[in-house]
């Protein structure tokens, strides 16, 4: 979705162009999660070199397209001296995925209060009451210039600044005061020019984290929470009075509050020269620092001075009174392409790593042992419920589909596997006993972190299969898993889920270490996940003449995937990324289903690639290839290599490793995922940023 990503540096001279390369850079490396447009604010050129505080203003570039159009334009503008060498600047910019209008600069972020951009934020989410919020705003005489949601908080920042009660009121209250009136799920970062160089953020439901760097030692390990001890009374009484009622109940002064947030309160990091960059991805942070605070639903961030302070306006029962200073595991070329065409391409190769990874300190090879740390301490617990829900969005929700049989079979339990967003339409019971398991690369999902808190609120255990250290999912969860497949950055997901796939196995296996009738499965697994990342190897090796059957394919409207058992939801996934990246027409059939309505499709003409492995499905498979063929269909077909039975009947085939029966879907889907790489460069599309789709979905 939107990226976020902005800049202070307060005591550490930095020119406009050095600013402007750090933001550009910083959007850069968010540009993987999906965006139709980009922009900045910045301090503008002063308007004389008097010691004035009115001598402040703001200049806002904004672009239709890629990062290099705002690049580019940049360094057009004539109006900025970009050998001027700056003390302390704050700038903040922004890459957009359109929800609310069309992608265009007007619509584009920072969004402004006025002509005079008195207030500037960029957003990352969605708010849900802007309407009536815009309603209000405009019957006080405020006008809007853009068709986004984002655009009624500065808005409102210029109303509750228009009508404070005292002459001094901090930019972190006027924050708080605006956030309490906002519905929906936001990430923002504001600017102002009534507070040079001063920044604040916030978050409710869309990832922020802020990276420190100084060349001083950072005085503490922990940032304290300020708590205010009144919740701010808004004069914003539209929120009980819009809907057509008492619009003569609301003030036009905030008389009610006499509280002052964090502006009086004590600074809690005080460092002479230091650098703060705020993201909503740690991989625009990361090349400049790994010293990173991960924000929590409405905290409020104020960088004041140069000094940090957090805050919220009143604290829940059990909840954190600080925030730690966490360092980061990534390394910058983690998330660079190397020598490869593009991140996806180079994720599909990194997958003999990143299985190890996934494995690697949770699996004793020697004596079939098995321990999550994560989970450890809810083991007992785990096996006393009475079901496991696994719920997530699409490639999470296949990593479920995939190991729902080899998980009812080692835990002998019912398994649901459910897609986050129709599991919370249909009000699904959820019980006390229920485990309920949230699978998302990112941590972010907003449908899966949606269902996350239906289930807590009911009582269920709640478990985390992410990718993303410090992400929502991962501290909203009882427990978890974190997968350790490294930064993905490619749209299209690959290692992620191949990596998320060896975690449920792995929890299947600890599930059943105790159970005698198991033991035998439990280590042909075992030997199976030994082997796996060899064999992975071996497949990888395919790829040239992978590549020859995307030649022959590229041209087609549409291509049907046909498998069933441990194999169909390599049919689903692989039909997945063959839409998300080469915008083809793909369908993932379940080949039990062929008869009841997919077989009419089939013909000389239609694609069909079938998935038939050398498992208990087999002779049914070998029926539906049989119908395929005797309707002049010319299947592709990905079997084992010593199957002959299969090869005589096929129009191609791509040979794979045999393994035991619950991996061979993490073989068999890597030629998918290669097969859709190869077809969309062959068919001139952009691999890694598909159109219309984000990285990261954090809103509905």
């Amino acid at each position: 979705m939107c990226g976020i990503f902005a800049y202070l540096n307060y005591q550490v001279p930095r020119t406009r162009k050095e600013i402007f390369e750090t933001l550009v850079k910083g959007l850069q490396r968010l540009e993987y999660r999906g965006y139709d447009s980009a922009g900045i604010a910045v301090d503008g050129m002063a308007k004389s070199k008097a010691n004035d505080p009115n001598n402040n203003n703001i200049c806002l570039i904004k672009q239709k397209g890629k990062v290099k159009a705002l690049d580019e334009e940049l360094h057009k503008r004539g109006t900025m001296d970009l050998e001027e060498e700056l003390q302390t600047h704050f700038g903040i910019a922004h890459t957009r995925w359109a929800t609310h209008g069309e992608p265009s600069p007007i619509n584009s972020h920072p969004h402004r209060s006025d002509k005079n951009n008195e207030f500037v934020v960029i957003h990352n989410g969605i708010i849900t009451n802007y309407k009536e919020l815009k309603k209000y705003l405009n019957s006080k005489g405020y006008e809007f210039e853009s068709e986004t949601d984002t655009e009624v908080i500065p808005k409102l920042m210029k109303y509750v600044y228009d009508n404070k009660e005292k002459e001094h009121v901090s930019f972190s209250t006027l924050v708080e005061r605006v956030i309490q009136q906002l519905e929906g799920a936001f990430a923002l970062v504001f600017k102002s020019i009534h507070f040079p160089g001063e920044a604040v953020a916030t978050r409710r439901g869309s990832p922020l984290l802020i990276g420190v760097r100084s060349q001083d030692e950072l005085p503490c390990k922990h940032i304290p929470i300020q708590y205010n001890n009144e919740t701010f009374k808004c004069n914003l009484t539209y929120s009980v009075t819009y809907l057509g009622h008492n619009s003569d109940g609301v003030q036009d002064k905030n008389s009610r509050n006499k509280t002052e947030s964090v502006g009086e309160q004590q600074d809690v990091m005080d460092v002479k020269a230091v650098e703060y960059y705020f993201a909503s991805d740690a991989s625009a942070i990361i090349e400049h620092t790994n010293k990173v605070i991960y924000l929590e639903d409405d905290d409020i961030a104020a960088v004041i001075k140069g000094k940090l302070s957090l805050h919220r306006v009143s604290r829940r029962t059990g909840e954190e009174s600080v925030r730690a200073i966490q360092t980061l595991q990534m390394e910058l070329q983690q998330i660079m392409k190397g020598n490869f065409e593009a991140f996806m391409q180079k994720e599909i190769f990194e997958q003999p790593e990143s299985v190890v990874n996934t494995m690697r300190g949770r699996i004793c090879f020697e004596s079939s042992k098995v321990i999550l740390g994560g989970l450890k301490d809810h083991l007992k617990e785990i096996k006393r419920c009475r079901r496991l829900i696994m719920i997530g969005c699409g490639t999470s929700f296949h990593a479920a589909v995939a190991t729902r049989q080899i998980l009812e079979e080692l835990t002998e339990l019912p398994v649901m596997v459910e897609l986050a967003s129709d599991f919370l339409d249909r009000n699904t019971p959820v019980f006390r006993d229920d485990v309920c398991f949230f699978i998302s690369q990112s941590g972010e999902t907003a449908d899966t972190l949606m269902a996350l808190r239906y289930c807590k609120e009911r009582g269920a255990l709640t478990v985390g299969i992410t990718n993303t250290v410090g992400s929502s999912i991962s501290r909203d969860t009882d427990c978890g898993v974190h997968i350790n497949a490294g930064p993905e950055i490619g749209v299209a997901s690959t290692k992620a889920y191949t990596s998320q796939f060896v975690a449920f196995i792995m929890f299947g296996l600890m599930m059943s270490e105790d159970r005698i009738s198991m033991q035998k499965r439990r280590e042909e697994i075992i030997a199976g996940l030994r082997d796996l990342p060899d064999m992975i190897k071996k497949v990888l090796e395919l790829d040239p003449k992978i590549k020859c059957s995307a030649e022959e394919l590229y041209q087609q409207k549409s291509l049907l995937v046909m498998g069933r058992g441990f194999n169909y939801a390599t049919c689903l996934e692989g039909a997945l990324k063959i839409k998300e990246i080469t915008y083809m027409h793909s369908e993932g059939i379940l080949a039990g289903e062929l008869k009841h309505g997919p077989l009419a499709l089939i013909d000389k003409h239609m694609p069909v690639i079938m998935v038939i492995m050398r498992d208990g499905c087999y002779t049914k498979c070998q029926n539906a290839l049989q119908q395929v063929t005797a309707r002049q269909g010319r299947p592709i077909i990905i079997c084992c290599q010593d199957d002959p039975e299969t090869l005589k009947y096929a129009y191609t085939t791509i040979k794979l490793p045999h393994t035991v029966d619950c991996l061979q879907g993490i073989l068999s889907v890597i030629p998918l995922q290669l097969l859709s790489f190869h077809l969309a460069v062959l068919r001139g599309y952009d691999v890694d940023c598909p159109r219309n789709l984000a990285k990261s979905v954090t809103v509905e």
